[in-house]
């Protein structure tokens, strides 16, 4: 780990360098992917470990292909410094040449993010992302070298032969599958579930409707937030949240498995609703608060080490 922490404190400085001098992709691979794929114990001057331009079915070719006991195992496809990552022709093409060839993991990356997805996945090509890192600070904001570095290191040698993506592939996707699911059995509940409930909750002034209407209220409060676009007024509340702190949300959320994320959502949402417009958060190195009139109610605890503890007081 020491190895990735040392590389990417390096590799930031050859960002500002580079950036904004329209590094094309050859040399983005040399000074930025090349030191990276090193630090990952992955040797780029043995073919046996990495070949190099790897063909694929279409007489094109794939930049890296990462082997252990000569078998690929994935595949790295290269774009120049400046190239948002986000074309989906791009995503599409190296997770098909991944999927057409049996090789589980891809990764598409411009020398400062690396985006990582599952081929085999049943979905759109741009589903199929597991999770994205980030080098640069200003694109992980809030996040130590040492957690970048954590999450890299799903990416090197040793993990992938240890098998550390095929389980938080499956953990994360299968998550997803089951959230899926239960969205169509929760919208509407189906009669079943609801004269379950009102048998088990043995109140008979509890209406079957005053039960479909509180299980979509606890089911909609614990799904994620449907856009990624933050508006201003969100934007400027985390802005006042963020006075007097040296921690963002990202610091807690940024590269985490996506049910730890959701849970996270849910609690917040939890908190907000039980006093709308007064409630405020606070960022720590190792834990969040909610307040309301600046008096503490609320913690998680660890939510970056992934060890929740959650802690809420009555109003």
């Amino acid at each position: 780990m020491k190895a990735i922490t040392r590389c990417i404190e390096a590799l930031r400085v050859q960002l500002d360098r580079h950036r904004g001098k329209g590094m094309k992709e050859y040399p983005t691979r040399t000074i930025l992917i090349d030191p990276l794929l090193q630090a990952l114990n992955w040797d780029v001057r043995d073919p046996d470990e990495v070949e190099l331009e790897y063909p694929t079915v279409d007489a094109q070719s794939v930049d890296y292909a990462m082997k252990i006991n000569r078998k690929v195992v994935l595949l790295v496809e290269a774009k120049p410094l400046e190239d948002p990552l986000d074309d989906v022709k791009s995503i599409t093409q190296v997770v098909g040449y991944a999927a057409n060839d049996g090789i589980e993991w891809c990764v598409l990356t411009n020398g400062i993010r690396y985006k990582v997805y599952r081929a085999s996945e049943r979905a759109s090509a741009p589903e199929k992302l597991l999770f994205e890192a980030s080098i640069a600070p200003r694109e992980s904001e809030g996040l130590s070298i040492e957690q970048i570095a954590a999450q890299l290191h799903r990416l090197s040698k040793d993990s992938l032969a240890a098998g550390v993506l095929d389980r938080l592939g499956t953990e994360i996707f299968t998550t997803g599958k089951v959230r899926k699911a239960l969205d169509r059995l929760f919208t509407p509940p189906p009669g079943s579930l609801v004269r379950l409930v009102r048998k088990t909750v043995n109140d008979a002034s509890v209406t079957p409707a005053q039960i479909q209407q509180a299980l979509a209220r606890i089911w909609h409060a614990s799904e994620p937030a449907s856009s990624g676009v933050e508006s201003k007024a969100a934007r400027a509340e985390r802005h006042e949240e963020r006075k007097g702190s040296e921690y963002t949300e990202s610091h807690h959320t940024m590269g985490k498995p996506t049910e730890v994320v959701e849970l996270y959502r849910a609690l917040d949402r939890l908190c907000q609703d039980l006093a709308p417009g007064r409630i405020t958060r606070a960022y720590k190195a190792k834990y969040i608060t909610w307040a309301v009139d600046k008096s503490i109610f609320g913690f998680v605890w660890d939510l970056v080490l992934g060890s929740w503890n959650f802690g809420i007081c009555p109003l």
